[in-house]
């Protein structure tokens, strides 16, 4: 698993208690990063305990490395501690995922 770079935990600020971070890692062109966006920022607003951060690589390249994401979009599901629960390349599939978030969300959380 990666470990989070210390000025990108920074700017990610702290989770609430119980709360899931959905980290967008995309790039200035990336067409397939926007349709993430929209995906990830809906389902965010939609889902109690989810967060969505979106972080543009283009500026920090070491974030890539360091977090070894190879491709944008990449989404890293993280923890209230910053620890990476999950990771999907690509433009996630909605479905898919809050299925797979479900059992990780504070009281089974469905979207609303």
């Amino acid at each position: 698993m990666a470990r989070i770079p210390e000025q990108l935990a920074e700017r990610l600020g702290a989770a609430r208690p119980g709360e899931l971070t959905l980290l967008q890692l995309s790039s200035t062109f990336c067409a397939p990063c926007r349709h993430a966006r929209v995906l990830l920022d809906d389902l965010a607003r939609r889902t109690t305990g989810l967060r969505h951060v979106d972080v543009d690589l283009t500026h920090h390249p070491e974030w890539a490395d360091a977090l070894q994401v190879h491709s944008t979009p990449t989404t890293l599901v993280l923890d209230p501690a910053g620890a990476e629960l999950l990771r999907v390349a690509g433009v996630p599939k909605r479905a898919a995922l809050a299925e797979a978030l479900r059992p990780h969300l504070p009281g089974a959380a469905a979207e609303r």
